[in-house]
């Protein structure tokens, strides 16, 4: 088994990877980190996950490293909060270095999103906490990137998962004009296990309103990582919103095409581009969240009505469009089956 660490173990990211890292077959764990809660049991936070972990305690930042031996192997997971993950990443990456313990980091924040430190700090508006790294990280979701020789990854958001699966085939195609109109619903966990308002349950139930429309910090993420993966640059005219349910994203996309799109092209441009993608099912339709909720599954859908396309995706905001994703690219990084761990299916009814 290969040691593997969480930074930032008790959001609601943390809690999946240690969902995720409970029952892989490859991985385990070796440390949950929690400044906060350093000492007490995993099952205080995560009681569901009492039976894999037991009295198993979170630890503080720095206090496991000396459990590895020399030359060791490392699965480092973060789901620390942008703008401090990097630096700890920064340290236990030189403090692994002087034991010569090979590391392989996928971090789950956006601090490894972007390839330069001043358009992190421009979306993020703080500096970057460790821009040395930068050129040793790469960030695309694993299927639009089939092989890296970057040692370490930065996920991309969940939004940014969900419509970069929907968008690039299309990009790809050459079927429409480049630029896309996006709209886009989360559950209430997509904001984090810190209450606010816009998360606090009487104002979520039974409730849908949009927030931050054409001014989300992913936009720019998703520009860049779309361009990055079709080859050709886009607009994305993103308008999140608040969805009245916990876990999923609901990605719509719009875009226009010169002439008339025939359905039979759309379906060829998305199975070619997903044939040997495990985890991506195209439907004829719409997608459904309850089909990939809890799962690491995707399901694209589309709609042709002459010059207007329609290509509709749903994720799991915290197992695809995080936990999962990442858990998908430490596989590829450690060199085991890329479905390691993660052929769970969604349980449908919840």
């Amino acid at each position: 088994m290969t040691s593997a660490v969480v930074l930032g173990a008790t959001g609601y990211v943390g809690g999946e990877l240690l969902r995720l890292i409970a029952a892989h077959p490859h991985f385990g764990l070796l440390a949950a980190v929690s400044e906060s809660r350093a000492g007490d049991p995993i099952a205080d936070v995560f009681a569901h996950l009492a039976p894999a972990y037991g009295d198993t305690p979170f630890v503080a930042h720095g206090s496991w490293l000396e459990q590895l031996g020399e030359g060791s192997d490392l699965a480092l997971f973060s789901a620390a909060p942008h703008g401090a993950s990097a630096a700890m990443i920064a340290s236990i990456l030189a403090a692994a270095g002087s034991r010569n313990i090979d590391v392989h980091v996928v971090d789950a924040s956006a601090d490894f999103r972007y390839t330069d430190a001043q358009a992190y700090q421009e979306v993020y508006g703080v500096p970057h906490g460790a821009p040395e790294l930068l050129a040793e990280f790469v960030c695309a979701v694993p299927e639009h990137l089939s092989t890296t020789e970057a040692r370490h990854v930065g996920h991309p958001g969940c939004f940014a998962t969900a419509i970069l699966l929907a968008a690039v085939p299309l990009l790809q195609s050459g079927l429409t004009a480049p630029e896309l109109f996006v709209t886009g619903i989360t559950g209430s966990t997509g904001s984090g296990r810190s209450p606010q308002a816009g998360t606090h349950h009487p104002e979520r139930h039974s409730n849908l309103y949009a927030y931050k429309p054409l001014a989300h910090r992913h936009a720019p993420e998703i520009e860049a990582l779309a361009a990055a993966a079709a080859g050709r640059e886009a607009r994305v005219n993103f308008v999140p919103h608040s969805g009245p349910y916990a876990r999923g994203i609901f990605a719509t996309i719009q875009a226009k095409a010169a002439t008339a799109v025939l359905i039979d092209q759309l379906g060829a441009a998305y199975d070619a581009a997903y044939i040997n993608s495990p985890f991506v099912r195209v439907v004829d339709g719409s997608p459904k969240l309850k089909n990939v909720v809890a799962s690491n599954m995707v399901e694209i859908g589309f709609s042709v009505t002459g010059d207007t396309v329609v290509v509709m995706c749903a994720i799991d905001n915290l197992v695809k469009g995080a936990a999962g994703g990442a858990m998908q690219w430490m596989n590829r990084l450690f060199g085991q089956p890329e479905t390691a761990g993660l052929t769970s299916l969604a349980p449908a009814w919840i």
